[in-house]
């Protein structure tokens, strides 16, 4: 299969999923939270590329829950400028020629205090759940990345005064690509180590005078998986995406949770667990710190 057809494909799926979820029994969940995101920031990077890329980030997310637990879904369609190329693409000022990426999230979490009839409280925890769930993504590049990632494991949900603030303990197993062939990549397809991931996940409804706020966002440190396509060891990564968020909907025109407008960042280190090439160099591009815009609008 071709890349822009592997690319077209696996969006259709990604999508196809999105839309029977967004779209499910009323009766199957207790409530569901649908919205339609973008964000926009020239400070990305990319592992092995020395410059920095600009990227509009177009996504869908969907959250619900029912008796026993939630489901969260998140697809992002991340457009790069030139400075990182699509396979084939040329680098110069316009975005033509940038690549296109397709990254979907998707986290089932059971709760066990509702599953036992069980309070399961303790200390700062108001309940224990069991989570899994994989990532998949796709990108028109020379690497041709296909990642596929299965994560399973407790998450502990804290007992805040609103919102939810929860910590994932993961087991992770990465299956993934590589289409620059010898010598940068002897093997095309690589079966990682399995690794330990700690996530956290928030988010904190709050009022500042009469703009109600919301702050949210996940950080995750992955532990190191193993050799990567060239033999090399990879490294720790943490990855952290946060924004603050104002209802403006609300403000302009009294309809609450629709339009939310704010600022975020992203801190990335060791971006997919890079760190060093072949010859024992630190690659460039392994560490994004990118400020970012985004907007929300829930339907």
């Amino acid at each position: 299969m071709s890349k822009p057809m592997r690319l077209l494909t696996t969006t259709t799926a990604c999508l196809g999923l999105a839309l029977g979820l967004a779209t499910a029994p009323a009766h199957a969940a207790n409530w569901s939270d649908n919205f339609v995101g973008y964000r926009y920031s020239p400070s990305y990077s990319e592992p092995g590329n020395p410059e920095t890329v600009t990227k509009n980030v177009l996504s869908f997310t969907h959250v619900s829950g029912y008796n026993y637990g939630q489901n969260f879904l998140n697809i992002d369609l991340l457009q790069s400028s030139s400075n990182d190329p699509a396979n084939g693409g040329e680098k110069h000022e316009s975005s033509t020629g940038g690549a296109t990426e397709v990254y979907m999230t998707y986290r089932h979490t059971l709760s066990l205090g509702k599953i036992t009839d069980t309070k399961l409280a303790f200390g700062p925890v108001r309940d224990i759940g069991l989570t899994a769930g994989l990532d998949l993504n796709t990108k028109n590049t020379a690497f041709a990345p296909r990642k596929r990632l299965l994560v399973a494991g407790p998450t502990f949900s804290l007992d805040v005064p609103k919102g939810f603030f929860d910590v994932s303990l993961l087991w992770g197993k990465e299956w993934n690509h590589c289409g620059l062939g010898a010598p940068i990549c002897p093997d095309a397809n690589v079966a990682f180590d399995s690794q330990w991931i700690v996530g956290l996940a928030w988010m904190i409804p709050f009022q500042a005078g009469a703009v109600p706020l919301k702050f949210q966002g996940f950080a995750n440190y992955n532990s190191k998986k193993g050799r990567d396509y060239a033999g090399v060891e990879t490294d720790p990564e943490i990855l952290m995406r946060t924004s603050l968020m104002a209802d403006v909907g609300k403000l302009m025109f009294d309809k609450k949770n629709t339009l939310w407008v704010g600022v975020g960042y992203e801190y990335w280190h060791n971006k997919f667990g890079n760190r060093y090439d072949g010859r024992g160099n630190k690659k460039p591009g392994i560490q994004t710190t990118a400020p970012t815009l985004q907007m929300e609008y829930h339907f």
